[in-house]
C-alpha cells in the first residue's frame, strides 16, 4: 500500500509534464505549419507526439492531423521531407513532382518561404508566452496607487482593527501616502506582533491597531523548492525561527542568510479552510544555494528556500488595459531570454554552478509542482517553458530550428545550399550536441 501514494504522485507528474509539453508543442509546430502554408508550402502531416498515430483526420487542405502514441513532442513532415525533421528532401519523391509541385515542398520553395517557416516554430512559442502573461495580467490586474485593504490575509493573531476597505495614511506615525513610502517601512518598523496603523475608513481618519506590515507568512512557494519539498504552502505563517518567535518575513531572510546554508527549524500555523483554529507544526529544512541574477547582467550567490513573502493585505485593485498587458507580456517574456542568456553565459565562464542547467526530470518535477500549486502557477509555468522552448530552438545547432536559419543564412550568402554531405555531417554533429545537453541536463537532475 505504501507504493500507491508514489505511484499518484509519479502519475501526477508525468501528466503534468505531458499537458505542458504538449501545449507548448502544439504551437510551435503550429506556428511551422502556418506560415508554410501562408508561404505556399504543403504540410503532409502534423502530428502531436510520435509513433503509431492513435487518431487522425485529413482537412481539406489535404493534411493529416493526428495524435500519436507517444506524447514527448511533435513535427511537421512538408511535401517532399525525407523525415518528419525536414532534413533532407525525399529524392525519389521530388524527382516525380512537377515544378509547380516542387515550390509546394520544404526544398523547392523560395529561400524566404522556408527561413519564415523555420522560424515561425520559436517565434509563436513567444507569442504564447506573451499573450499568457498578459492574459494574467488581465486577469489579476494591478494595485491601485494608495495602499487600499481588499482583505487582511489569515494570521494566527487575526487581522486586529483592520478592515476590508482601509485605506492606509501611515504606519508607526510615518506617512505612507503611497507604495513607495510603504515598501520603504518594510524593513524600519519595530519587531513584534503588532503596529499601529493610521487609516481612512468612511471618510475619517482612524488609528488602530495591526499585525505586521510584512508578516512571517508565505505568499508563494517556488516549485521545486526547499520549501516546497518540505512541504510548505501558500498561506502558512512561521509562528518561530529556531525557537525564538518570528513576526517579520524579514526576520526569516536575516536567519538564513546569516546561517550560509545551515539547517533552520520552523514553526508553522497554517489556516484552516472551515475557519477553525488551524494546524500547528514544525519542520526543519536547509536552504539550497541558488545564483539570483542581479540588474547588470551577473549573479550572485544567496541560500534560499524558495519562498516569497507580501503585505499583510491583499490590496484593491483596478484593470489594465489590452495594450498594458501585452506590453507587461513582451517585457516580461524578454525579461525571460534575457537572463537566459546571462546565465549561458555564467555557466560557460563558471562564474555560477553548471547545476542550473536542468533537464527533462527536473522539468517535470517543476510541472508538477506548479500543478499543485494552482491554476495560475501552472498557466505561469508554461508561459516560461514556452519561452525556454523557444529560445532553446534558436541555437545554432543543427537539427534545431536556429540550425537551419544558418544554412539558409549561408545560402543568401554563398548563393547556393551547403552540400548534401556537409549537410548530413553537420546534422550528425548537431545531434550528438543536442544529446549530449540533454545527459548532461539529466545527470545534473539525478545528482544536483
Amino acid at each position: 500500500m505504501d507504493l500507491l501514494p508514489q505511484f499518484g504522485n509519479l502519475l501526477y507528474t508525468v501528466v503534468a509534464f505531458v499537458v505542458a509539453l504538449s501545449i507548448i508543442v502544439a504551437v510551435h509546430e503550429y506556428g511551422h505549419y502556418i506560415i508554410g502554408r501562408l508561404s505556399g508550402i504543403k504540410a503532409e502531416v502534423f502530428s502531436l507526439g510520435f509513433g503509431p498515430k492513435l487518431i487522425s483526420r485529413v482537412d481539406k487542405h489535404g493534411t493529416r492531423w493526428q495524435i500519436a502514441a507517444i506524447p514527448l513532442g511533435g513535427y511537421v513532415k512538408f511535401l517532399g521531407d525525407a523525415n518528419a525533421a525536414s532534413a533532407g528532401a525525399d529524392e525519389a519523391e521530388m524527382a516525380q513532382l512537377s515544378a509547380e509541385e516542387r515550390r509546394h515542398t520544404m526544398h523547392g520553395a523560395p529561400l524566404w518561404a522556408r527561413a519564415a517557416t523555420v522560424a515561425a516554430g520559436p517565434v509563436f512559442n513567444f507569442i504564447l508566452s506573451i499573450f499568457v502573461i498578459a492574459g494574467l495580467s488581465l486577469w489579476t490586474g494591478r494595485a491601485i496607487d494608495t495602499p487600499a485593504i481588499q482583505t487582511v490575509v489569515a494570521l494566527p493573531q487575526g487581522p486586529g482593527g483592520l478592515e476590508s476597505g482601509d485605506v492606509i495614511k501611515g504606519v508607526e506615525g510615518t506617512p505612507t501616502p503611497d507604495y513607495e513610502a510603504l515598501g520603504g517601512l518594510i524593513e524600519k518598523v519595530p519587531g513584534g506582533p503588532d503596529l499601529t496603523y493610521e487609516v481612512e475608513r468612511d471618510g475619517q481618519d482612524v488609528s488602530v491597531t495591526g499585525p505586521q506590515l510584512f508578516p512571517s507568512r508565505f505568499a508563494g512557494i517556488q516549485p521545486g523548492s526547499a520549501a516546497y519539498d518540505a512541504g510548505l504552502r501558500t498561506g502558512d505563517v512561521i509562528t518561530a525561527i529556531d525557537g525564538t518567535p518570528a513576526w517579520r518575513f524579514i526576520d526569516l531572510q536575516d536567519v538564513i542568510k546569516a546561517g550560509n546554508g545551515a539547517p533552520v527549524a520552523l514553526d508553522i500555523w497554517r489556516p484552516s479552510d472551515d475557519g477553525s483554529e488551524g494546524e500547528r507544526f514544525s519542520v526543519t529544512l536547509v536552504p539550497r544555494r541558488t545564483d539570483l541574477p542581479v540588474g547588470d547582467g551577473t549573479f550572485e550567490t544567496r541560500f534560499l528556500i524558495g519562498a516569497t513573502g507580501s503585505y499583510m493585505f491583499e490590496p484593491v485593485t483596478e484593470p489594465i488595459g489590452p495594450l498594458e498587458s501585452i506590453s507587461s507580456g513582451v517585457s516580461q517574456t524578454w525579461g525571460i531570454i534575457t537572463q537566459s542568456i546571462s546565465g549561458i553565459r555564467a555557466m560557460i565562464a563558471q562564474q555560477i554552478s553548471s547545476c542550473n542547467l536542468t533537464g527533462a526530470l527536473r522539468i517535470a518535477e517543476t510541472s508538477a509542482a506548479a500543478a499543485k500549486s494552482g491554476p495560475l502557477d501552472f498557466i505561469w509555468f508554461i508561459a516560461v517553458l514556452s519561452t525556454a522552448v523557444g529560445f532553446l530552438n534558436l541555437f545554432p545547432i543543427p537539427v534545431l530550428d536556429g540550425g537551419h536559419l544558418m544554412f539558409h543564412l549561408y545560402e543568401a550568402v554563398v548563393g547556393k545550399p551547403p552540400s548534401d554531405r556537409l549537410m548530413n555531417a553537420f546534422m550528425s554533429v548537431g545531434l550528438a550536441l543536442v544529446l549530449t545537453l540533454m545527459l548532461f541536463g539529466l545527470w545534473n537532475d539525478l545528482t544536483c
